[in-house]
């Protein structure tokens, strides 16, 4: 089954662009029918544009609240008849996950959630936060999302070593080239119907 999906971005898309390359491999079973960017100038965008992609931003700061900012947000995806919505660096809070889009709205972290995640966590500054901590260990998450962030039920992850020569652009690319595998898996598992929510966990099922 290939889902219809949104992506939504704040930056430059590598994310989205790993998903176009997988799909047109035929290695991801995702048919993006509509990219939105919470900037007008982000990336992301014209990577969008260049495969004739939809591609719409939605400022956070011309709605007068998180609710308004999620509905028109949701609107847009209802109109596009997607399957299921994807954060990919996505800076802003989605609140509230309309009911019909429970359990279809996934997001990736650069950190193992709960560590490392929440509000003011995000790019360069969860690896700076990681080296700073001095823990050995690190990775990436893949969660569902709820109305806070990084908090939803976790779907999978995947971890990297912290080196002593770690600074912060080593650390990243360490961890971007697992997130590269893991929200695939993570589509493909959804994709698949696999993913069964159980309250704070997520259950894979067999094939």
């Amino acid at each position: 089954m290939s889902l219809r999906g949104a992506v939504l971005l704040s930056g430059s898309g590598r994310t989205l662009e790993n998903f176009f390359e997988l799909a047109e491999r035929g290695e991801l079973p995702l048919d993006v029918r509509l990219v939105i960017s919470s900037s007008r100038e982000a990336f992301g965008l014209q990577r969008a544009a260049r495969r004739g992609v939809a591609a719409v931003s939605l400022v956070r700061k011309e709605f007068g609240s998180h609710e308004a900012y999620s509905e028109a947000i949701f609107a847009a995806c209802r109109e596009a008849r997607v399957d299921v919505v994807l954060l990919a660096g996505f800076l802003k809070l989605l609140r509230p996950i309309p009911g019909d889009f429970q359990g279809k709205v996934l997001n990736i972290h650069p950190a193992l959630i709960p560590a490392f995640c929440g509000r003011g966590y995000y790019g360069d500054r969860v690896h700076q936060a990681v080296l700073d901590s001095g823990v050995e260990v690190t990775g990436c998450t893949v969660h569902f999302v709820d109305d806070e962030y990084d908090h939803g039920p976790i779907v999978l992850q995947r971890t990297v070593p912290v080196l002593a020569e770690d600074d912060v652009p080593t650390l990243a690319d360490r961890v971007f080239a697992e997130e590269t595998l893991a929200y695939p898996e993570a589509i493909r598992l959804f994709a698949a119907g696999r993913l069964k929510i159980e309250g704070r966990r997520v259950r894979v099922l067999a094939e």
